[in-house]
């Protein structure tokens, strides 16, 4: 029988609230709180998704937790996507207790996308990330660097609280050699136990006084803890760089995913659904969101 068209609306209308299963193909621990995962749905027709959208991941009996895809469409197989992972509460903790073959729930994507395919082409970019807020950036460098023809200079600035939390260490050597990416790092304070550090020693709004800009060319990309982006933003202003060309990525308490519990509301707005991402220009006399 074929479905007709009211059929096929009220059916993709559903979805959304139904977990698809997926598969767990990788697992691996990153730092002491974060663990990298690799999944793909079992049932991929129809899937895709862009960077700086979200996924709802379920573990049956135990929840549901919203986690940030930090892949690229460019560099993964039809159905799969990449996550990393921070142990923080029931979820997370039965995640990171997995094993390679089992099963979780996925529902998805959601939330609005870093416009690497509209806004942001033909720019020069600076990415400035802080701590885990890596993790949704890096599906935007991927598929900026994937498509390096479509875009002007690419700079990534990269903040973690010591050495040892740095994330995807492989990218950021990658990023290092690279030759049409500028790439500066830092940390916040060094464990003198541990290996030594040869890196800068900082806050991460150190970095953007290193760099020469054309506020006129240059668009901005920001995700990292809450209390980095006012910061970011006063360096940003100084050098002049224009409100609508700052794209930020911020967290909130995300449940349902599809604007219906309003858990992620900032003052009216749904941050499952007007965000994740939103142009600092939307945002900026929005009470609680920064």
């Amino acid at each position: 029988m074929t479905m007709t068209e009211p059929a096929k609306a009220t059916a993709a209308k559903t979805s959304i609230y139904l977990p698809k299963p997926a598969t767990l193909l990788e697992s691996t621990r990153m730092t002491e709180h974060e663990m990298f995962f690799r999944f793909r749905l079992d049932d991929a027709e129809g899937f895709s998704y862009m960077p700086g959208q979200f996924m709802s991941v379920s573990v049956p009996g135990i929840g549901e937790a919203p986690i940030s895809v930090c892949s690229s469409p460019t560099r993964t197989k039809l159905g799969e996507l990449e996550m990393v992972i921070r142990k923080v509460g029931g979820v997370t903790s039965a995640l990171h207790n997995m094993v390679v073959g089992q099963k979780v729930g996925l529902r998805g994507p959601f939330g609005t996308t870093f416009p690497v395919d509209g806004e942001l082409q033909g720019r020069d970019l600076l990415f400035v990330c802080g701590g885990i807020g890596l993790v949704p950036v890096r599906s935007a460098i991927h598929y900026v660097l994937d498509n390096r023809e479509d875009y002007g200079e690419v700079t990534i600035m990269f903040g973690a609280r010591t050495p040892d939390d740095r994330l995807f260490l492989r990218d950021l050597q990658e990023w290092t050699d690279r030759p049409d990416v500028h790439y500066l790092d830092t940390v916040d304070q060094v464990d003198t136990r541990g290996p030594a550090w040869k890196g800068r020693v900082g806050v991460i709004t150190r970095l953007i006084s290193k760099v020469k800009f054309d506020p006129a060319l240059t668009s901005t990309v920001i995700c990292g803890p809450p209390i980095m982006y006012k910061f970011v933003l006063i360096e940003l202003s100084k050098i002049k760089l224009l409100d609508d060309r700052i794209f930020l990525s911020l967290e909130r308490h995300m449940k349902c995913g599809v604007g219906k519990c309003g858990h992620c509301q900032i003052n009216g707005l749904y941050a499952c659904q007007k965000g994740p991402v939103f142009k600092y220009s939307e945002i900026e006399s929005v009470r609680e969101a920064i």
